[in-house]
């Protein structure tokens, strides 16, 4: 299948890419390269440097007509969600009604669309949060999101373009970028090994849902074969909080490092953690990465890329 995979150049995109390259798919990205890199674009796969919200996205797609789209492009930085709204809606919303548009008329047939379970359902109101959680996004990075399923309901419902929906944990794994939006694990595996001191933000005690990037991508593939549409939560419905990611990492990198502590963000979310019952259920998907081993992996990895260069 003639596959189109935007962001594809980023963290979990590029991982996307190689497993749909091993599963025999002619695999195209597209990816401004403003958070990705070049080379974890995978040999195989055919890298088209544009933004989404280009005009040139219709011409793409008038030459090639891919009948699937892994959407994973997004302005990703919860911080500049809030403090640009409008930017965060243009790319997140705008970009993807222009590739909705492109593809509508030219062989679309279906889209599998990275979403957030964390940003998408707020505060707990119990826990694990199923797919049916009331959706209380925080942030308009989050309501980005939500607004981007509903368009994808819309575009299934009037043009009968299929679509999933997959609501992530917080991931984390080999090839994070540690700047920009980056989550903590990357953050802190980096200013381990420069030797600089991580920060734990008030107690350390709010919770997280970090499920291993591998996972995801197992996901993602499993979604491949789902018919129909649908949403579903990707994550271990383990809680982990801060101090424990913190001492996982730190007893791996730097063991001598001590634990420091500074004020909490205001406004921060407490806790995430979401149910994979229905993910289970309906795509035959369960994390197989215990955040413990996933993190010394995740560790070891960002030490090798540092010793060699």
């Amino acid at each position: 299948m003639k596959v189109l995979v935007t962001g594809g150049a980023g963290f979990i995109g590029s991982h996307v890419c190689d497993s749909l390259l091993e599963h025999g798919h002619d695999v195209h990205v597209i990816d401004d390269l403003s958070g990705g890199y070049r080379e974890q674009v995978p040999k195989g796969a055919t890298l088209h440097e544009m933004d989404i919200r280009d005009d040139r996205v219709r011409e793409l797609w008038a030459e090639h007509r891919f009948e699937l789209m892994y959407h994973l492009a997004a302005q990703m930085d919860v911080r500049r969600s809030v403090s640009d709204p409008r930017y965060d809606a243009d790319v997140n919303v705008g970009g993807l009604l222009n590739l909705m548009e492109a593809g509508r008329e030219n062989g679309l047939k279906k889209v599998i669309f990275s979403s957030s379970g964390g940003a998408i359902y707020g505060e707990p109101e119990f826990a694990p949060q199923t797919e049916e959680h009331p959706l209380q996004p925080l942030s308009p990075y989050g309501i980005t999101k939500l607004c981007s399923e509903k368009y994808l309901f819309f575009y299934e419902d009037t043009h009968g373009i299929e679509y999933v929906a997959l609501r992530y944990g917080n991931v984390y794994g080999p090839r994070q970028n540690p700047h920009g939006e980056a989550g903590v694990v990357a953050i802190f595996c980096e200013r381990m090994l420069d030797g600089k001191q991580p920060v734990i933000n008030g107690d350390g005690r709010q919770t997280r849902d970090y499920v291993h990037v591998r996972d995801v991508v197992a996901a993602n593939i499993a979604a491949l074969d789902y018919r129909g549409s649908g949403i579903f939560n990707v994550g271990t419905s383990v809680e982990t909080d801060v101090v424990l990611l913190f001492e996982t990492l730190r007893d791996e990198l730097a063991p001598e490092m001590p634990t420091e502590y500074g004020p909490g963000k205001p406004g921060e979310q407490r806790r995430s953690v979401l149910s994979y019952e229905r993910t289970k259920q309906s795509l035959n998907w369960h994390p197989s990465r215990d955040v413990r081993e996933g993190l010394v992996e995740t560790a070891r990895w960002f030490r090798d890329r540092k010793t060699q260069g």
